[in-house]
Formats: C-alpha cells, sequence, structure tokens
C-alpha cells in the first residue's frame, strides 16, 4: 500500500484523465445549476410572504399560490380581533395589471400590492420611507429590483426625474422605490395604498380582500390562537396558516403542484446518470487496458480486495478532483445567472455539501460496476 497505485494508474493515461474529469465536471455543473435554479424558484417564490409583518395568515381555500389567488370577504379578517390573544389585522389587496413602459410603450404583467398606509405591513427597504407617499392619489412605489423591461425606473427616479406611466390603463406616479425582487411568478412589484389599488382595478370591490394578516399581542400563545381561529372562522372559505405554513405551503405549489419543480429534480437526476456512465467507461476501461498488470499481481499474491481497493480509490480520486472544477464553473454561472434573471441564485454550504457527496456515490457506483471485470482476472488464463 506503499505504492501509490491508484494515482499512478490515472495519471499513466493523461488524456483519460482529462475526459474523466471533463465529464465529472460537467455532471456536477448540471446538476448545481438544476438544484440552483429550483431552490431559486422556492426562496424567490416567498420573498413576499417573507416580507409580511404578521403572526397568522388568513387565504381563501381556494388560493392555491401568489400567481393564483382568490379573494374572500374581510370581515372574516375583522371576526379574528374577538379572540383573545390577537392585536391587529391587517388587509391585503393582491393582483396582476398590465404596465405600459413609460420609454418603450410596450405592456407587461406587474404584481400590484395595496394596504392601508396607516401601518406599514411590509418589512422592506424603501416602504417605510415612503408609506406617506402612496397616501397621495396615483401613487404607487416601484420594486428596484424588478427586470429591466419594465423600463429604466430607478436610475431616472434617483436622477429626479418625475416618473410617470399607466398601470392597468390609469395614469399613476412612482414617488419611491422598494427591493423585493422577481420571482418565477412576478417580474415586477408595485405597492401602493388600498385605495389607490382599488382605483388601478376599479372592478374589485372593496372589503374583498386577498391576504389577511393577523398580529398577536405580545407573549401571546401562537398554537392555542391559531386553534381558537380554526374554530371560530374556518367556516370552508378561508384557510388559517402561521406565517412558516403559509411559506411552507407556496414552496408545496412550485414543488409538487407544477412541473417545474419536478423538471429541475429529472435535470439532477440526469446529471447524475451521466457523470455515473462516464466515469464507469474511464474506470472499466482502464481496467480492461491493464488486466494483465492486475493478473500478474494476483500472481504474486495480491487479493481481490487489494485490488478492488485500488479501483475505489481511483474512483474516489476522481471524484475529489473533477469536483473542484465543477463547483469552481458553477460559482461563475451561478454569479451571472442571478445578474442577468434577479432571481437568488446563490451556492449554499449544504448545497455544496450535497452534490460532493453525490459526486463521490456516483464515482463509486461507477467503480462497483467496473470491478466486475477485475474480478474475472485469472493468472492461469492470461498466462
Amino acid at each position: 500500500m506503499k505504492i501509490p497505485l491508484s494515482w499512478l494508474q490515472l495519471t499513466h493515461e493523461k488524456v483519460r484523465l482529462l475526459v474523466a474529469l471533463a465529464g465529472i465536471c460537467f455532471a456536477d455543473v448540471l446538476m448545481f445549476m438544476q438544484l440552483g435554479f429550483r431552490d431559486a424558484l422556492f426562496d424567490s417564490g416567498v420573498r413576499l410572504h417573507k416580507s409580511i409583518d404578521g403572526d397568522i395568515i388568513l387565504l381563501s381555500t381556494q388560493s392555491d399560490a401568489i400567481i393564483s389567488m382568490k379573494s374572500f370577504s374581510a370581515r372574516r379578517l375583522y371576526e379574528a380581533l374577538g379572540v383573545k390573544g390577537v392585536k391587529s389585522v391587517t388587509p391585503i389587496y393582491l393582483d396582476f395589471a398590465k404596465w405600459k413602459n413609460p420609454v418603450a410603450r410596450n405592456t407587461r404583467g406587474i404584481l400590484v400590492l395595496g394596504f392601508n398606509p396607516a401601518k406599514n405591513i411590509f418589512k422592506l427597504e424603501g416602504v417605510g420611507e415612503n408609506i406617506d407617499q402612496i397616501k397621495l392619489p396615483d401613487v404607487v412605489l416601484f420594486d428596484e429590483l424588478s427586470r429591466d423591461e419594465f423600463g429604466p425606473i430607478p436610475e431616472e427616479f434617483n436622477q429626479g426625474k418625475p416618473v410617470t406611466t399607466e398601470v392597468g390603463g390609469r395614469k399613476i406616479e412612482i414617488k419611491g422605490l422598494f427591493s423585493l425582487g422577481t420571482s418565477f411568478g412576478a417580474d415586477g412589484n408595485l405597492i401602493t395604498s388600498d385605495i389607490n389599488f382599488l382605483r388601478i382595478f376599479p372592478q374589485r370591490e372593496k372589503g374583498i380582500i386577498d391576504i389577511g394578516v393577523i398580529n398577536l399581542e405580545p407573549g401571546a400563545n401562537l398554537e392555542s390562537v391559531l386553534a381558537t381561529l380554526r374554530e371560530k372562522i374556518s367556516e370552508g372559505d378561508v384557510v388559517v396558516l402561521a406565517k412558516q405554513e403559509y411559506i411552507e405551503r407556496e414552496k408545496s405549489y412550485w414543488r409538487n403542484r407544477t412541473a417545474i419543480g419536478f423538471i429541475f429534480s429529472l435535470g439532477t437526476a440526469m446529471g447524475f446518470v451521466v457523470g455515473t456512465v462516464i466515469v464507469y467507461q474511464i474506470l472499466y476501461t482502464d481496467v480492461a487496458d491493464h488486466l494483465p498488470e492486475y493478473a500478474t499481481l494476483k500472481a504474486m499474491g495480491y487479493t481481490d480486495k487489494y485490488l478492488l481497493g485500488v479501483v475505489f480509490q481511483e474512483a474516489i480520486i476522481l471524484a475529489l478532483i473533477g469536483f473542484i472544477p465543477g463547483f469552481s464553473l458553477s460559482m461563475f454561472f451561478y454569479f451571472n445567472a442571478a445578474r442577468a434573471t434577479g432571481l437568488p441564485i446563490i451556492m449554499t454550504v449544504s448545497r455544496a455539501t450535497m452534490i460532493l457527496l453525490m459526486t463521490i456515490a456516483m464515482c463509486s457506483i461507477s467503480g462497483a460496476v467496473a470491478v466486475g471485470k477485475l474480478r474475472a482476472a485469472d493468472p492461469a488464463d492470461i498466462f
């Protein structure tokens, strides 16, 4: 074991080694990108949910996700004020409208959020500072992290230029910026008052809301209040959720009820299979080419266990070395993809660790299959 036989075997054919490392790198990049986009889908989809300053959320039972909301009567929300432990309630209006790019003049769907500005319900940079502005008629706040297709709104606003356009066919003025970000469901976002929201959507009725936010008294027991609310106001038309349950509900929709989550998971599995096949071909060819040498070692007294260990060592070495360029390239792609799409595509320690373990497993499986040829190496047949 003092002789690094596995390393010498790999480096003897340098072109073959480079091909193997390129294959592992490709498989790792594929898995990294698929998981990166999948997690970005989940993370971006709940940024709005996380920003809501509340303890309990009320939704219509027919609401699936932000892109598929159903309205319900605000009366259900105000019934919660009679429950012990509830401090305040806030209704939120939500809908998509056509935004007209003030420069290109083309239209694009944008998510509009409306609430009573007497209390700031969103923990977002820029909302609290400009909350008095949306009390004015036909004034909105624009998400500065929206996609560029909405126009150079942040640049013009920061230069002190008046920014006006049309939303839902109504002329509005932008009086502030906030930071939320895009998602797979919304490319841009606006925040305004509930009154301005109803001006943009004249077909909507006052008091028919999309999200109800409940804040509890300090020290109130969340589980106890949840149980009471579910008993008193859940009559088949609304669902009562803790804020974390609300976040998980949205993630579950994208993960289990859309094709997108499945596609990204399938892409990850395909990357694993591709890497396994590539490494198997390399290791199998290496064993086949050196079968006489392995048979000679058997004749000298080396056991099958030792020789199998050599092949597995080759697999582990390939996994560890191939992971490094795969990780580096993925970091580069993450940075550029996040900048191009506005999605939170970031490298995490847990994801990097998982891909490393998957790479080791991928190479180990390949090695386990490739050693079948080695077991057949009989010195008597070769000599």
